[in-house]
C-alpha cells in the first residue's frame, strides 16, 4: 500500500508540473503564438498621437482644420495608390466571375437536352457547370449543408451556394467558341451590334458588377430595436472605372489618347487608378479581403484576415507626415524642391506649368523618394479617398482616440493629399478636401489600410 501511494503522489507531482493546473485560472492557450503578417506592398504604420490640422494661419480659409491632439493605433497602409494593374486583377475577376456564373447556369437550363446516359455532358458549355461537390473529405457539417441547402456558400444567390468551376479557362477568341449555347452566353455580354462599327464588339462594361454584403456595427450598436438582418447591407457596385473623366474634367482640351489607353494599356499598368468613386473603393477593399481568405481556406488554415478598408481622415494624416510631426508637407517642408530646385511631388507649380515637376499627368505610383514610413505619392499624383464624412466639425467632434466621423446619409467624403492638378496648398499634409462618394474623376484615386492585430510592432515578414 505504501508503493501505491508514492506511485500515486508521483504521477500527481508530474500532471501538475506539466499542465500547471493546481485549481487556478490559468487562462486558455490557443497554441502557438501568431504575430500580424505583413501584407504584400504594404508598411506597418505604427500607430501614435501627432497634432492633427493646421498649426498656422490658412490663407484660403481652410474648411475646418483647426489643431487637436490625436493618437491612432498601428495598421499597414499601401506603399503607393492603387495600381490600374491591381485594380484591373479586380475588373477581370468580376469579369471571369460573371462568365461563368452565366455558364453554368445556361448549362443546367440546357441540361434536359443530355442523353440519359449522360453523352456530351462533359463537352461544349456543360465544361462550364457548377462544380461538383466532392463530399469524400466532407466533415458532418459540410455533409449536413450539402444535403440540406444544396452548398456551401450563399444559398439565395443565383448559383444557389454552388461553386463555379475555374479550373476550366474561358474561350475568348470568337473562332473557338465549343457550341451555339456558349456563343449566346458570350455574345450577351457584348454591346449590341448596333453599338459597335468596323466589325469590333466592345465588352458591355455595365455588366461588371460587384454584389457583396456588409454588416453595419455602428448602426447596430447604436439601435435598442431590430434584429441583425436588419443592419446587413447589400451592396451592388458597378467596378469599371469612368475613363471618360479625362474628355470631362477638362474642356476644349485635346486628351484622346489617355482617355483611350489609360486603364488598360501596359504601358500605364503602374500608375494610379482614376475614375473610381467612393463605393468602386470600398468594393475592391472587400474583394482584397475576400481572396485573401478564399486562399486561407483552400490552404485549410483556420485563419481569417483583418479586413482590407478605406483609412480614416486621421490615419491618413497620420502616416502622411511620415513621423514628423508640426511638418507642412511629407517630407517635412516648407519648400515642395529640394536644395537642387527638384521638384518632390506631381502637382501644378509656377503657374500652371503642369510638365516642370516631370509629368504631365499622373505619374508611376512609386515615383519619387518615400516618407519617413515608406509611404510614395502622399502628396500629389492623385487625391485619395478616406472613409470619412466631411463636415465643418469634424475635428472638434472626432474622438481623440482613432478619430472617425462614419454617416452613411452624408454623402461628402474627406479626400486627402492633392493631385497632379491641384497647387502645392493641397498638398499639405493638414489640408482637407471633399468630393461627392458618387464623384468620378481623373484626379482622384485611393490606396488601402489593414488594422494590426495587437499592440506591440513585432510582425510576421
Amino acid at each position: 500500500m505504501k508503493n501505491i501511494a508514492v506511485y500515486i503522489a508521483l504521477i500527481l507531482v508530474i500532471y501538475s508540473c506539466g499542465s500547471n493546473d493546481r485549481g487556478e485560472v490559468v487562462g486558455k492557450s490557443s497554441g502557438k503564438k501568431i504575430y500580424s503578417e505583413r501584407p504584400f506592398g504594404m508598411v506597418l504604420v505604427p500607430g501614435g498621437a501627432f497634432t492633427m490640422g493646421r498649426e498656422d494661419e490658412d490663407p484660403f480659409g481652410g474648411i475646418g482644420t483647426a489643431p487637436r491632439t490625436v493618437t491612432v493605433q498601428h495598421f499597414y497602409m499601401d506603399e503607393s495608390e492603387v495600381t490600374n494593374s491591381e485594380y484591373g486583377q479586380f475588373v477581370e475577376w468580376v469579369r471571369d466571375s460573371i462568365v461563368r456564373t452565366e455558364l453554368a447556369l445556361t448549362a443546367d437550363e440546357r441540361s434536359y437536352l443530355v442523353d440519359a446516359d449522360g453523352e456530351g455532358s462533359d463537352d461544349g458549355i456543360f465544361r462550364y457547370s457548377f462544380k461538383e461537390v466532392d463530399t469524400t473529405d466532407a466533415n458532418q457539417y459540410e455533409k449536413y449543408m450539402i444535403d440540406n441547402y444544396g452548398g456551401l456558400g450563399d444559398v439565395n444567390s443565383l448559383t444557389e451556394g454552388r461553386a463555379l468551376n475555374w479550373r476550366i479557362p474561358i474561350v475568348w477568341d470568337k473562332n473557338e467558341y465549343p457550341d451555339a449555347a456558349y456563343s449566346e452566353v458570350m455574345d450577351s455580354m457584348y454591346l449590341p451590334l448596333e453599338d459597335s462599327f468596323e466589325g469590333e464588339r466592345i465588352l458591355n462594361v455595365k455588366k461588371l458588377k460587384y454584389t457583396y454584403s456588409w454588416f453595419n456595427k455602428e448602426g447596430a450598436a447604436k439601435s435598442t430595436t431590430g434584429s441583425r438582418k436588419d443592419f446587413i447591407i447589400h451592396e451592388d457596385v458597378s467596378v469599371y472605372p469612368d475613363t471618360t473623366v479625362w474628355v470631362k474634367d477638362f474642356s476644349y482640351s485635346y486628351n484622346d489618347p489617355i482617355h483611350e489607353e489609360y486603364f488598360w494599356h501596359s504601358a500605364y499598368q503602374e500608375y494610379p487608378v482614376v475614375g473610381v468613386n467612393w463605393y468602386q473603393a470600398k468594393a475592391y477593399c472587400n474583394w482584397k479581403t475576400k481572396k485573401k481568405n478564399d486562399y486561407l481556406r483552400s490552404r485549410k488554415t483556420p485563419i481569417r484576415v483583418p479586413n482590407f478598408r478605406l483609412p480614416t481622415e486621421a490615419e491618413w494624416e497620420f502616416a502622411a507626415r511620415g513621423g514628423i510631426d508640426h511638418g507642412t508637407y511629407p517630407w517635412g517642408g516648407p519648400y515642395t524642391t529640394d536644395d537642387r530646385g527638384i521638384f518632390l511631388a506631381n502637382f501644378k507649380p509656377v503657374r500652371g506649368n503642369y510638365a516642370i515637376d516631370g509629368a504631365l499627368y499622373t505619374v508611376e505610383a512609386y515615383s519619387y523618394d518615400p516618407n519617413g514610413y515608406g509611404l510614395y505619392n502622399m502628396a500629389g499624383n492623385v487625391a485619395e479617398w478616406t472613409s470619412t464624412s466631411y463636415n465643418q466639425g469634424s475635428y472638434r467632434t472626432g474622438s481623440s482616440i482613432n478619430a472617425n466621423i462614419e454617416d452613411e446619409g452624408n454623402k461628402r467624403k474627406v479626400i486627402r493629399g492633392g493631385s497632379w492638378k491641384d497647387i502645392a496648398y493641397f498638398l499639405q499634409v493638414s489640408t482637407r478636401d471633399y468630393e461627392y462618394a458618387d464623384s468620378l474623376k481623373s484626379y482622384i484615386g485611393f490606396r488601402t489600410v489593414q488594422d494590426f492585430l495587437g499592440v506591440s510592432k513585432k510582425t510576421k515578414k
